[in-house]
């Protein structure tokens, strides 16, 4: 590894090098098939887009990553993945920010612990995998990906963003208490409380305090997973705490309502959230 490079990478306590993933998923998670005739696919013309692998303190971790074909110095936002890993939804998403400019970059978060794409059932990917993942693990995944992406020398992290979905959601508020270089996120649907662990010691709620960098909380108001009761804890806790973070609340929308690729894909709700994030990135200097 290049010692450039090595200098700017987090120092960690990770010193397995077992890697279950060493490539990306080809096309959609199996739990997730068959997908919906309004998935949408964005091409790559104009774009540099595919799978590289980068350096971690333990080894290499594959990633998706997309940008202009032409330029230099692009802001980067980090993509990250639902429980599904980085398949083709998340890969298209990274498409989208490209073509508006950015540098996007997904890492499989989950490399160490599993291929999940083969799964057919949420729970057992849940069981199996997700459950497995600590929180340090991904932190020290993103950090590495940041500077992979100011060592080559066409991203810009002076304007880094972050965006999640799902489990990424729940990440997203976890990072931007993290990283002070940070200057925006925006977290979908991501679980704001639960049973703290050993491996997930925090949740955002737990956070909020050390917030770094402002976050938009996009939710549904029909989502199960996520009570509209801890949205509003969630709420409190930001007002209290004078935090310039925000949280919308679609009424009716269920979870995963930006997955195209999914029955849960509402419309309005996504087309309002992605310009609230375009607009929200902007606002905070991540563009």
């Amino acid at each position: 590894m290049d010692e450039d490079l090595r200098s700017l990478m987090p120092k960690t306590e990770f010193t397995r090098r077992e890697f279950v993933m060493t490539t990306l998923a080809v096309g959609f998670a199996l739990a997730v098939r068959p997908v919906s005739a309004q998935t949408i696919t964005t091409d790559t013309s104009g774009l540099i887009a595919g799978e590289v692998k980068i350096p971690t303190a333990d080894g290499q971790i594959p990633v998706y990553r997309a940008m202009p074909a032409t330029g230099t110095a692009f802001p980067v936002v980090l993509v990250v993945q639902e429980i599904f890993g980085v398949h083709e939804h998340i890969k298209d998403i990274c498409r989208r920010f490209a073509k508006m400019g950015y540098f996007a970059v997904s890492p499989e978060l989950f490399a160490r612990q599993g291929d999940v794409s083969g799964i057919s059932e949420s729970k057992e990917i849940f069981a199996k995998v997700v459950s497995k993942v600590p929180d340090a693990q991904v932190m020290a995944d993103l950090d590495a990906t940041v500077a992979w992406a100011k060592a080559g020398g066409k991203g810009n992290i002076a304007k880094l963003g972050i965006t999640g979905f799902c489990w990424g959601g729940r990440i997203v508020w976890l990072y931007a208490a993290h990283n002070p270089q940070l200057k925006a996120g925006v977290a979908w649907y991501g679980r704001l409380t639960g049973n703290r662990t050993e491996l997930q010691p925090q949740h955002p709620i737990d956070v909020v305090g050390a917030l770094k960098a402002p976050v938009l909380g996009l939710y549904g108001g029909d989502d199960p997973g996520i009570p509209l009761d801890t949205v509003e804890e969630m709420r409190k806790t930001l007002k209290s705490a004078g935090s310039p973070s925000e949280i919308i609340v679609y009424p009716g929308a269920p979870h995963a309502f930006y997955a195209d690729y999914r029955p849960s894909y509402r419309r309005e709700p996504a087309e309002d959230g992605w310009k609230r994030l375009q607009e929200w990135l902007k606002k905070h200097g991540a563009v």
